[in-house]
């Protein structure tokens, strides 16, 4: 999965065929989410909620919709794009409009996670765009990601925001908001699969196999806002430049077993150390690590060999990190051609709330505390290659650095909670395989966790008070034994 951040002047190839393995888990979505139908413009768009979650869809408008349409009339009835301003095209679109009604103190953070359906003829730029906008359609905020090379139907998810930066931004004032979600398909795809157009009527009821037109089938969404209360006091906007950029060693040892999580909402808890999972070809898998303030991620994922070596896969392994409101941080993939294969990522900064005055993408995403995610997702097209799997998948992570006090929040986030670490995750094992100077937690002492080393000490300190409360009491026991002795003695009749 890549982001669509630039355009590639060759032509790209048309919507490969893809097999629906039968064993690949649908994606999960919260257990609380809320059913909501998507608008074709502002005008009934549906209210979201911080702190909600919500379903919905998104289809590929009708070909018939969008011919003889200006661009205006496209955007204000959410049909697609034709031919741009000097014939310049950049595909077929479809939007969704939600509303938000905002305060003039929150920074709000609107992630939707497009999951197109299993078997879909996909091409390298088939995706989705989040914007929001205020009620004048001064833009706020603008994201996009792509299925990227290996065109195997995977989740998705861009992010959009309203931001109150100092001195940034013209979206500070309280009112109305709009998310608006963009599905788009390049025109070669849309040529190469079905012709001129794309038709967006396919039965949502349809089976998963691969077909024609499956790649115009409505795709799922979950939209997931989350609001970020103002700080007591104004903090310095310098984004510090130097930091360990050294790659760190992954973790070694025996690896635990674990089982990834089938969406966001039910990603497994896992810390630093060694995880072992397994993954079918067109499987996405979820964990989620906390990272405190001050923490320093890392991670990287090994795919194991297979019965045969022959023919090869363009970006068949993918992982992307993904930070506590699901905007995408890094993202690591490798082609696989049979023989094991291992994909880290680049290294990243610590988490602090300055990041988001910084120019890079990743280091402005690492601005909070809280669940960050590792997805990892095994093309479809390895199963045609090498078999149906399962494939062997060892997920290594480590969290360096040190925990920082957070920032001084003036109000409670929603959800509740939602950027803070919190005490260990019961879920977690108690002993990850670690290298032999780290400890068999997920969080060794030996590795650097304050909080780890704190109890450590701590417990070393209450052991030595005790020891020396109880040397002193015995001392004047015997003191005062040896008093009561000598007092005898002289008066042996008291």
């Amino acid at each position: 999965m890549g982001a669509a951040l630039c355009a590639s002047s060759a032509a790209l190839p048309g919507p490969a065929a893809v097999a629906a393995p039968d064993d690949v888990t649908s994606y999960a979505f919260s257990d609380d989410v809320r059913t909501v139908q998507a608008a074709t413009g502002t005008t009934g768009a549906a209210g979201l909620e911080p702190g909600a979650t919500y379903r919905s869809s998104l289809s590929l408008p009708s070909p018939t919709a969008s011919e003889g349409q200006s661009p205006d009339d496209n955007q204000g009835q959410g049909q697609g794009q034709g031919q741009g301003q000097g014939g310049e095209t950049e595909g077929e679109v479809a939007k969704a409009y939600f509303r938000l009604e905002l305060d003039d103190v929150s920074n709000v953070y609107v992630a939707v996670t497009a999951i197109p359906r299993a078997g879909s003829k996909l091409t390298v730029g088939d995706g989705i765009s989040v914007s929001v906008q205020d009620a004048d359609s001064t833009p706020c905020s603008r994201d996009s990601a792509i299925v990227g090379a290996s065109k195997s139907p995977q989740p998705i998810t861009a992010w959009g925001a309203r931001e109150l930066l100092q001195g940034r931004g013209a979206c500070h004032g309280a009112g109305t908001y709009y998310v608006i979600v963009e599905r788009t398909r390049t025109r070669a795809g849309a040529s190469a699969g079905t012709g001129a157009g794309t038709n967006a009527g396919t039965d949502a009821g349809a089976g998963s196999g691969t077909r024609a037109g499956a790649g115009e089938e409505p795709w799922e969404l979950e939209i997931a806002p989350v609001s970020e209360p103002a700080l007591t006091k104004a903090v310095a906007t310098s984004v510090p430049e130097e930091w360990d950029s050294a790659t760190p060693t992954p973790p070694t040892g025996t690896p635990v077993a674990v089982r990834g999580g089938a969406g966001f909402a039910k990603a497994t808890a896992v810390d630093q150390g060694v995880w072992r999972d397994e993954i079918v070809p067109g499987q996405t898998l979820f964990y989620k690590v906390p990272v405190d303030w001050g923490r320093q991620v890392s991670a990287s994922v090994d795919l194991g060999s297979a019965d045969k070596d022959s023919g090869y896969v363009v970006d068949a392994l993918d992982m992307t990190l993904y930070n506590p409101v699901r905007a995408e941080v890094k993202d690591a993939s490798v082609g696989y051609g049979g023989r094991q294969k291992s994909a880290a990522l680049q290294p990243v900064p610590p988490v602090r709330y300055v990041n988001r005055y910084a120019s890079a993408s990743a280091t402005k995403a690492l601005r909070f505390a809280g669940s960050y995610y590792l997805v990892v997702h095994l093309a479809a097209q390895v199963g045609e290659r090498f078999g149906a799997g399962p494939y062997g998948l060892t997920l290594r992570v480590r969290v360096g650095g040190s925990v920082q006090a957070a920032p001084g929040y003036a109000g409670r986030s929603a959800p509740r909670g939602f950027f803070d670490v919190g005490p260990r995750d019961p879920e977690l094992s108690a002993g990850p395989g670690l290298t032999s100077g780290d400890a068999s937690g997920g969080r060794g002492a030996s590795d650097g966790d304050p909080a780890m080393k704190a109890v450590a000490v701590g417990g070393i300190g209450a052991g030595s008070v005790l020891l020396a409360v109880l040397g002193a009491w015995t001392l004047t026991a015997r003191r005062r034994a040896t008093a009561q002795m000598r007092a005898n003695a002289q008066n042996p009749t008291a």
